[in-house]
């Protein structure tokens, strides 16, 4: 295993890190059922041992980030999930969210990002709130590549998972 990323999270280890909408996903379906990950559509990408992964990686941050678009497009997604699941799932989010800090911008100050049209408003959002602040944490690649080039500290989970990173 190398530790690709360890200077990057030691470096935010304190500020905090924001994770993306697949992420969060990722984090409370596997949270309600391992299992659930792989037969989700939303999560199927994504295995139990990812899961593991994103855990341990958290545990490294002092904050969890998050904004309230990102919120609402998560319980959306969770809407998609089968019962009981979908249940336990939003158990699990209503009792886990205490956990995240929730950072709010208002529209209309995102809709005002020259990027706006091509992200949208929960990317855009992210760009405002992490921009000088915080760790990205996200498995879009458009996003990522996105935040790097306009110099906001990005993880692309994707790299985590391939690197086996610990």
């Amino acid at each position: 295993m190398t530790n690709f990323p360890s200077n990057i999270v030691n470096e935010y280890r304190r500020k905090g890190i924001l994770i993306d909408t697949n992420i969060l996903l990722l984090w409370l379906v596997g949270s309600t059922n391992k299992a659930r990950i792989t037969q989700f559509s939303r999560t199927q990408k994504f295995e139990a041992r990812d899961y593991e992964l994103l855990v341990y990686l958290l545990k490294k941050f002092s904050r969890i980030l998050t904004t309230p678009n990102i919120l609402t497009e998560v319980s959306n997604l969770i809407n998609q999930l089968g019962e009981p699941d979908r249940s336990k799932c939003f158990s699990i989010f209503a009792r886990d969210i205490v956990q995240l800090d929730e950072i709010y911008t208002d529209s209309h100050t995102i809709v005002a990002a020259d990027q706006f049209p091509k992200f949208g408003l929960t990317d855009c959002g992210i760009v405002n709130v992490a921009k000088g602040n915080y760790l990205v944490l996200t498995d879009d690649l458009k996003l990522a590549s996105y935040l790097q080039n306009i110099g906001i500290d990005t993880l692309n989970f994707n790299n985590i998972r391939v690197y086996g990173w610990k």
